[in-house]
């Protein structure tokens, strides 16, 4: 594949809204981004695509990878398009992103999510009760999707 940065064509990008249910109230779990693009934004776990993956593997590869939390894909909450130009006009980055709601697997015999583990990606990961993404710095864009997810999950 070419570069992430000034990119030929746009890439695809996968990401996981993964909501939990406890006695804690509902979450959704986040991760701080690492690198460009958006270092140390919050967001959802995600990536690119890989030749031969499907949508789903490739949701699921890269919430193990970046949380260490095993999800399973359930369904398309939304598609995106994410292209971040330089003052110039230039294409820095070009993402079309398709997000799925996502459950940690073993949710329906153990409602308490692990913990997660951050890693490649992610600088920091952790479960944020809903009432609290406020306080994270996400676009109003990311939190309406990450409000649609919940109430797909109910």
């Amino acid at each position: 594949m070419g570069s992430r940065e000034f990119p030929e064509r746009p890439i695809i990008g996968v990401g996981g809204i993964t909501i939990a249910h406890d006695n804690d109230g509902d979450r959704v779990l986040l991760v701080r981004r690492a690198s460009e693009p958006l270092m140390g934004q919050w967001s959802v776990p995600g990536g690119a695509l890989e030749l031969g993956e499907s949508l789903k593997q490739g949701v699921e590869r890269e919430l193990l990878e970046e949380t260490g939390i095993e999800v399973e894909a359930l369904e398309v909450v939304e598609i995106l398009d994410r292209v971040l130009r330089l003052p110039d006009g230039r294409v820095q980055y070009h993402y079309v992103l398709i997000d799925y709601l996502c459950r940690p697997r073993g949710a329906a015999t153990d409602p308490k999510p692990c913990e997660p583990k951050p890693s490649s990606d992610a600088s920091d990961a952790r479960w944020i009760a809903r009432g609290e993404l406020g306080e994270y710095g996400l676009r109003p864009d990311m939190l309406a999707v990450i409000e649609k997810a919940f109430r797909m999950a109910c």
